[in-house]
């Protein structure tokens, strides 16, 4: 596989992630633009389930998109998909105030992200999916956990245009225009994306033949176990992501320590997943999934403990690191195997449900529960409550799972 057509695959995800890391990071300086309020609980609120309500087209975007992927092609559902991610990102930076234009300004904002919603959900499917079948099967562990590693470079990116503007504009500055600048940065790479995903070959018609059929590949089972395992992870995900808002929230932290966490998750996430991809195909995708999260669910709470009670910065991007190096390095090999499992005329399709719904429902809902358990239990270990439990129903669906990659099955075709 040539690099560019790896890049070209992950260059959507890398997107995806920067606006709605972006839009995370801000989410206090939006809610004041188009959610006024005297209330900063309702204010903060409103823009989290308005982040979160993008989540709700990703299942359908899967669904619709998916299925065009595996009928017409991998190439021209991710050439759509990546069209329609660019344009939402770039109307998010054009939309006027609240005080401009009135109530107008958050529907149109919620219209965005449903648009938004729609392609993301049915970009990761035709992507993954392409990614697998493009590259060496010895490699599949590495080539599609680049999936990862992009939302990793995404989000040292997104931290370190957040920590830039914090560091150099004041709070009003922030608030009026440079959330903005932050959300157009992402859209700048539009054109880019486009060139590099035309170059890409076709997969689905020139990949290896199909040798199972989908009585024998059990969808039921790999769609229960994907969807438990997408949860844990991305739960994982988004609490670190959240971390930006709880430093200045909870911890009262200023803003640009708060985006450096964000640029701690993102380094990890690009070094672990990466390593977490290469042990999978070394070492096979069981273990790779098991022991970093066993270690993830035992250290989580003593780890908050630790970022709470000391306080400082330092404690906030150790335990950040600490946290995120062992849940990225489970979440790699957890995208492969189930890639993996899946019959290649339904994969994109079914892995874009899976992803999709599991994103929707606890992806698109992590941050305003955190917030909520926050406000209910004045307990600012909340988070890691929520992590451990998640973490538990992850190792449920371990046992749903099935041994899939090759130096482990003897089998090139999965």
């Amino acid at each position: 596989m040539q690099k560019r057509h790896a890049a070209a695959a992950v260059i959507g995800n890398a997107l995806e992630f920067y606006d709605f890391l972006t839009f995370a990071y801000f989410a206090v300086q939006i809610g004041h633009v188009f959610f006024p309020s005297k209330n900063p609980f309702f204010e903060l609120m409103a823009t989290l389930l308005t982040f979160g309500g993008g989540f709700i087209m990703r299942p359908v975007g899967a669904v619709v998109i998916g299925r065009f992927a595996d009928r017409i092609g991998r190439k021209p559902a991710m050439m759509w998909c990546f069209t329609l991610m660019g344009l939402s990102v770039l109307a998010m930076a054009l939309i006027p105030s609240y005080a401009s234009i009135g109530v107008a300004a958050p529907i149109i904002l919620v219209a965005v992200r449903l648009v938004q919603g729609f392609a993301v959900g049915g970009d990761v499917g035709p992507t993954t999916a392409f990614l697998m079948e493009a590259c060496p099967p010895s490699q599949r562990g590495f080539y599609c956990t680049l999936q990862f590693t992009s939302q990793g470079i995404a989000t040292v990116l997104a931290g370190v245009v957040g920590l830039i503007l914090a560091n150099i504009l004041s709070d009003a500055a922030l608030t009026a225009y440079g959330w903005r600048i932050a959300v157009a940065l992402g859209a700048s790479v539009l054109p880019v994306g486009l060139y590099l995903r035309r170059t890409v070959p076709e997969t689905l018609e020139t990949g290896p033949a199909e040798t199972a059929n989908p009585e024998k590949a059990d969808i039921g089972r790999v769609a229960v176990a994907g969807l438990l395992i997408i949860m844990g992870s991305t739960t994982s995900v988004y609490v670190f992501n959240y971390m930006s808002t709880y430093a200045q929230t909870v911890l009262h932290m200023k803003a640009n320590v708060s985006f450096a966490a964000t640029l701690v998750f993102g380094i990890c996430n690009v070094v672990f997943s990466t390593i977490g991809g290469v042990l999978s195909d070394r070492y096979g995708r069981l273990p790779i999934m098991l022991w970093p999260r066993v270690a993830f669910l035992f250290v989580s709470i003593p780890v908050f403990m630790f970022i709470v009670r000391d306080g400082t910065p330092f404690a906030l991007l150790a335990g950040t690191a600490v946290l995120a190096a062992l849940a990225q390095t489970s979440s790699a090999a957890a995208l492969v195997a189930i890639t993996e499992s899946l019959p290649k005329h339904l994969r994109s399709t079914t892995l874009a449900t899976i992803y999709a719904v599991g994103v929707a429902l606890f992806g698109g809902t992590t941050q305003p529960v955190v917030l909520w358990l926050l406000h209910v239990t004045n307990d600012k270990l909340a988070p890691s409550y929520y992590l451990a439990g998640t973490t538990i129903i992850y190792f449920a669906a371990l046992l749903l799972m099935r041994e899939t990659a090759p130096v482990k099955t003897g089998r090139a075709d999965p």
